[in-house]
């Protein structure tokens, strides 16, 4: 190898760690000149890690802690502090036990509270039973116009019964025939338009 290519080799190496020197210097400076705004980051991202893992073992304790009292109302419904941990813990699981106290024991007043409830399908069920249990033909029909009551089909055997009984053939067979095929009672609601009405 040649004095020039020797001399050449160095300079690219001296040149190599200069920029490595130079960078090194740069990272240094910007660490000083960010080092609070670095910290900060770093400790939120660890608050948002330990705040994130805290709050799935809140959720955890509160999933454990109303299975827990559902359980002992299933066991005891007369369990007074299980009731309350259950209400607190999980208010739509509360929702769904008042709702099978409701119709267990015809408690209109308990099912009509139950009209506004957030938990799935205990808003429309307890609409359907109150208005069942007191007979409420108006409510009845209102609730089969709502766009996808569970009970709708039910409602209008319910309010087709009721038209028999007062003799109104016409309304009977109205509403049996809102009845779909698809429907599980339609069989029920066939015979009855054809041997129940006269």
């Amino acid at each position: 190898m040649s004095l020039k290519e020797n001399m050449s080799a160095l300079k690219e190496e001296l040149s190599s760690e200069e920029k490595f020197f130079e960078s090194a210097i740069r990272t240094e400076r910007f660490v000083k000149r960010y080092q609070k705004p670095l910290i900060a980051v770093v400790a939120a991202s660890l608050f948002a890690v330990g705040g994130a893992i805290g709050y799935q073992m809140y959720t955890k304790s509160k999933i454990e802690s109303s299975n827990t009292a559902f359980n002992a109302l299933l066991a005891n419904p007369a369990d007074k502090n299980a009731e309350a941990t259950l209400k607190n813990d999980n208010p739509k699981l509360y929702d769904v036990w008042q709702l099978s106290r409701g119709i267990a024991q015809n408690d209109v007043t308990v099912l009509e509270k139950l009209e506004n409830s957030d938990a799935f399908g205990v808003s429309d069920i307890a609409t359907y039973e109150a208005a069942a249990i007191k007979g409420d033909t108006k409510a009845l029909d209102m609730y089969t116009k709502k766009q996808g009551a569970l009970y709708k089909d039910i409602a209008l055997l319910e309010l087709a019964v009721n038209a028999i009984e007062k003799g109104d053939t016409a309304s009977a067979h109205k509403h049996l025939s809102l009845i779909p095929e698809d429907s599980p009672i339609y069989s029920i609601a066939q015979s009855l338009s054809h041997y129940g009405v006269k």
